[in-house]
């Protein structure tokens, strides 16, 4: 059963090799999948949405690992939330959010949701304070991975206690939709929280600020440097600029107001 990794820790140092020789040593036929380690740091908004973007690509069953997590060595709680498309590790910091926000509105939402309290499946009973991905997170995906059932791993929890965090989510008006942006990438396009099924017309706009972005299908339906709002790849409308950067020349913020309109 293949584990998925997701972490800030960057390459620079040791921590993600060091989880993986927890996971390597506990369940050594597990395959593991790097998602991604470069994820800015302690930024729980964007490892949601990366995890979001990305689970519907893994293999069903695979186990989601992720550990971006400022709140490590307090009283947050560290979970494992069933899915039907897997189940996932992490701290209860809103960086799973985004996986039952979307399903449940499929459906298809969180089937279990446990603390892990059971200190046998932790590297060690007394775990760091700093690094509960080697001796919490890593140790729990490896037992999942070899068939330990979740509700062994702690104590069930009520999933509607799982933290989310604060996004606008889409709200209908009279000529369209209202959202936020979720997620910016490297290149300075923004994801919004408006799904991609809300726009079946092919004369729209998206109003942030003082800036409106007329409603394309690729980044060159606007000459270079020009704005515009396509649907990306990850199935959300997302604010862009033709071989520019949408963050820095518009001034975008994780958690801004857009307003789409249809004509």
């Amino acid at each position: 059963m293949p584990i998925a990794l997701l972490t800030d820790f960057g390459l620079q140092d040791s921590y993600v090799g060091v989880m993986k020789g927890v996971i390597a040593t506990l369940a050594p036929t597990a395959q593991l999948i790097d998602l991604t380690h470069d994820l800015p740091p302690q930024d729980c908004y964007a490892a949601r949405f990366t995890l979001l973007s990305a689970y519907p690509y893994m293999p069903p069953g695979t186990i989601y690992l992720v550990v971006v997590d400022p709140g490590v060595g307090t009283q947050r709680r560290a979970v494992t939330v069933q899915t039907f498309q897997g189940t996932f590790v992490g701290p209860d910091n809103g960086v799973l959010s985004g996986i039952w926000e979307r399903d449940s509105q499929r459906n298809q939402g969180v089937l279990n949701a446990v603390e892990l309290t059971n200190m046998a499946y932790w590297r060690s009973p007394h775990p760091s304070t700093t690094f509960h991905g080697r001796d919490i997170f890593a140790p729990v995906a490896a037992h999942l991975a070899n068939g330990v059932p979740i509700d062994d791993l702690g104590t069930r929890i009520d999933p509607q206690s799982l933290i989310s965090l604060p996004l606008q989510a889409p709200i209908a008006t009279a000529t369209g939709w209202i959202g936020a942006i979720q997620y910016i990438d490297r290149f300075g396009n923004a994801a919004t929280t408006i799904p991609a099924s809300i726009v079946i017309t092919s004369d729209w706009s998206v109003t942030i600020g003082d800036h409106t972005l007329p409603g394309g299908q690729t980044y060159g339906n606007v000459h270079p440097g020009q704005g515009l709002a396509l649907v990306g790849s990850h199935g959300f409308v997302e604010l862009a600029v033709n071989q520019g950067n949408a963050q820095q020349q518009i001034g975008l913020v994780v958690g801004d107001r857009v307003e789409l309109t249809k004509r």
